[in-house]
């Protein structure tokens, strides 16, 4: 059974102070955001409920193939760098990190390591034309995908997914573009007094919302998986551990970083706030044994 937070998919910042890793693109504090004041620990027992205008969306079962993905996910293949540089060219907010032009080259470090794994194409409940889940901690999504069948992306997946082999600083290439992918739009801010109230949060959310249907934008990865940048974050885990195996990828739809390296570290794994969701990856199936 689907966890109950999934009250939350007709609602919906990852508090954008994202961090970097050695050797990643161009690092930059996200100023356009407040510091982490949303609940961070385990919220009160029965504390999120159904707002009147939310449909509870169910993922639709997975289709069988003689592929090495389930139908609902996209087979991701090739060579991955650990550690990935690119040199911003023209600043669109050099202050909040948002670099509208990269030079269209990537600088690789680290031993390049062959991957293979499979990832929903959309942002969970993973359907096309479905607004994805907020609201959501990372034990939530872990144990949903683990219900599925499926687990959460690791944060090298993720990375992978999003840049392809010729590792991209955006899904879509090196010049940034607001109409390929639901970013950089006006920044709300939040009432963190309502996240306290039963009564105030699911209008509070709704106020805030600024999601676009799951594959409404042409914001596709070099291996075809869809608004991996924007819309929401997307909890992964954080190979690292530190400060917690909880990570955040990808940003959310306001005037953020939303590159594919840059990862949130700072929230634990209780954290849920109105921007964040996730997507499931999997291993893929073993080839079937020939024939007699």
């Amino acid at each position: 059974m689907v966890t109950r937070w999934l009250v939350w998919m007709g609602l919906g910042v990852a508090l954008g102070c994202q961090t970097e890793r050695r050797g990643e693109s161009v690092a930059s504090t996200d100023v356009t955001q407040p510091a982490a004041s949303a609940p961070s620990s385990p919220p009160a027992r029965g504390a999120i409920t159904q707002p009147p205008s939310d449909r509870t969306l169910t993922p639709k079962p997975a289709a069988e193939s003689a592929s090495a993905c389930p139908g609902d996910m996209q087979e991701i293949r090739g060579k991955y760098c650990p550690f990935v540089g690119h040199r911003c060219l023209e600043w669109a907010n050099r202050a909040q990190g948002r670099c509208a032009r990269f030079e269209h080259r990537a600088i690789c470090e680290g031993r390049v390591a062959e991957r293979r794994f499979c990832m929903d194409r959309y942002e969970f409940p993973n359907q096309r034309g479905a607004l994805p889940v907020v609201m959501v901690s990372w034990f939530e999504a872990e144990a949903t995908c683990r219900e599925l069948g499926k687990r959460l992306c690791t944060e090298s997946e993720w990375n992978f997914a999003c840049e392809g082999e010729e590792r991209l600083p955006y899904p879509y290439g090196y010049d940034r573009d607001a109409q390929r992918c639901n970013i950089d739009r006006k920044y709300r801010f939040p009432d963190f007094a309502a996240f306290d109230s039963d009564r105030a949060v699911a209008e509070e959310v709704a106020g805030l919302d600024q999601r676009v249907l799951s594959g409404e934008l042409s914001c596709v990865s070099p291996f075809g998986v869809h608004d991996l940048t924007g819309n929401v974050d997307e909890w992964v885990i954080n190979e690292s551990g530190k400060p917690y195996p909880s990570g955040l990828k990808g940003g959310y739809w306001g005037p953020i970083r939303a590159r594919c390296r840059p990862m949130t570290t700072f929230h634990n794994q209780w954290f849920r706030f109105y921007q964040v969701g996730f997507r499931c990856c999997s291993d893929p199936r073993a080839p079937a044994p020939p024939g007699p």
